[in-house]
């Protein structure tokens, strides 16, 4: 049990969790993938006791309709682990960060057994820069890991850009509310984008044509520059 003050001068207690990442088979859509999968969840947008937004470009609708609480997020054991999860990453990124690494090379290494790639998704609940977190802080460069495969939705145009020819990085921007203007550039920088439409799903939006999403969650990486 670690012990840290916030600004405010509060003790928070987090507990240092056993494992960093969850299983794709305990989320309704990712457990559809076609491979193995695996999900970090953090507590998103203000959720902790800092008030740190760590999804940064949310909306008003989005921060209000966000996925948090679904599925096996209505139980309180999953949200306080989410919680501390978070707690954890805010007051000890190194630790964290480190954590994850060595998970990763754990789950990297069972998949070069069994001649597999592996999905990873670190942001399944908040929209950070884990690909550089883990290279600043762990020294961990997913270019050396082929046998992961990343992905991640994001609203951060920027970090559509940075990452868009990283061929072990897929990025899916997701459309709100307040950055339509947004999707072009994006679909420019060679991203899919992630859109909810109401009633039955269009062929096309704007021209662009228009995919089932919900099939699998790795949907979108048949339709970009990885090919399964």
């Amino acid at each position: 049990m670690q012990q840290n003050k916030t600004k405010n001068n509060m003790i928070i207690n987090y507990k240092e969790p056993k494992n960093l990442l969850s299983k794709g088979t305990t989320n309704p859509k990712t457990a559809k993938n076609n491979f193995d999968t695996y999900i970090l969840y953090l507590a998103p947008h203000k959720q902790n006791s800092l008030k740190i937004n760590i999804c940064p470009k949310a909306s008003k609708g989005c921060a209000a309709s966000c996925l948090f609480s679904a599925g096996r997020g209505k139980f309180s054991n999953v949200v306080k682990a989410r919680i501390n999860k978070t707690e954890y990453f805010l007051q000890d990124k190194k630790g964290f960060i480190n954590q994850l690494a060595n998970e990763l090379i754990k789950i990297n290494s069972k998949a070069s057994k069994n001649v597999n790639q592996t999905l990873i998704r670190l942001n399944g609940t908040s929209d950070l820069d884990f690909i550089y977190l883990l290279k600043k802080y762990a020294n961990f460069d997913i270019a050396n890991y082929t046998n992961l495969h990343f992905y991640d939705y994001t609203k951060i145009l920027g970090k559509v850009k940075k990452y868009a020819n990283d061929k072990n990085y897929t990025l899916t921007f997701s459309r709100a509310e307040d950055n339509e203007s947004d999707i072009f550039k994006a679909i420019q920088y060679g991203a899919n984008v992630s859109a909810v439409f109401s009633g039955d799903l269009p062929k096309e939006y704007k021209n662009i044509p228009v995919i089932d999403g919900d099939k699998t969650d790795n949907e979108m990486l048949k339709y970009i520059k990885v090919i399964f």
